[in-house]
């Protein structure tokens, strides 16, 4: 068992089933579904919860139905909740359209996030540190608790330096086509010469990952999805197990794949507590 904190969101996800294909322009008609706990850093929290490490969630939540409603289900999920802030803000809430497909397309509708870095990070012991969040003021906490943890962090951001992180992990849809093509270096700009591995995610195309002398690929297992969301935060829950478990990047990024492949079959946003098990199980 790991000591983990997880630096992103806790959100309401409301989920509408699409009857047809989303497009432009269209009137399109769907079916809404229970509202779910979603958001980025609760959805690789719980997932890693469920495998048996010992996670904490450093997010925001409002002092709202809503955030008392996500603190019982996070809690009941076996995620360390001590370092969650209340706020005097809405909690975080998403529309999530989900097509015929199983494609998912995310609209934010409210975003809590507090108005400083969360300093609190440096008081929690931490064998790993996962990053899922867009916050540019991060750089400076990262880096003092790099020396002593392992940091997985999510791009973008991907400005030079604002993420000092040993693994940089991104999805290729939310990269330049130039980011794309200078995987290793933009995981060192992002890093500022920290990174160790870039890891690449590209849906049906797999994922790869990059050293300084290694290019490692692995492909997607065939599904068909029911619900996408949350998939990229399996993955990296996936990834960030198998690294603190020591196994090689290899291996590690063909444990990620099986855990965001898996997402898929499940209409949650983050995958269940029975589904990790059983993917422990098998690897």
């Amino acid at each position: 068992m790991a000591r983990i904190v997880v630096i992103g969101s806790a959100a309401r996800d409301e989920v509408i089933h699409l009857t047809e294909p989303l497009r432009a322009g269209g009137h399109l008609n769907g079916v809404t579904a229970n509202a779910r706990l979603g958001g980025g850093g609760a959805n690789t929290a719980v997932a890693l919860a469920a495998a048996g490490h010992q996670v904490t969630l450093l997010a925001a939540i409002g002092h709202d139905a809503v955030g008392e409603a996500l603190l019982a289900e996070l809690a009941a999920a076996g995620v360390i909740t001590t370092a969650l802030v209340r706020l005097d803000q809405p909690t975080t809430r998403s529309y999530v359209l989900v097509d015929p497909l199983g494609e998912r397309t995310v609209i934010n509708i409210a975003r809590c996030e507090e108005a400083t870095p969360p300093q609190r990070l440096l008081d929690l012991s931490a064998d790993v540190v996962y990053v899922r969040s867009r916050r540019l003021d991060l750089s400076g906490l990262l880096a003092v608790k790099s020396k002593h943890s392992l940091i997985i962090a999510h791009a973008p951001p991907s400005e030079p330096g604002s993420r000092p992180a040993h693994v940089v992990i991104a999805s290729v849809s939310d990269l330049t086509a130039a980011e794309c093509r200078s995987q290793s270096i933009l995981g060192k700009t992002v890093s500022n010469g920290l990174a160790r591995w870039t890891v690449l995610t590209a849906g049906e195309a797999g994922a790869h990952a990059y050293s300084a002398d290694e290019a490692l690929s692995v492909a997607a297992r065939s599904v068909q999805p029911v619900d996408t969301t949350g998939a990229g935060d399996a993955f990296a829950a996936g990834l960030v197990h198998a690294l603190v478990e020591h196994r090689p990047m290899a291996e590690a990024l063909a444990i990620a794949a099986r855990f965001g492949a898996e997402a898929t079959l499940w209409p949650t946003s983050g995958l269940p507590r029975a589904a990790v098990q059983r993917l422990l199980q098998e690897i």
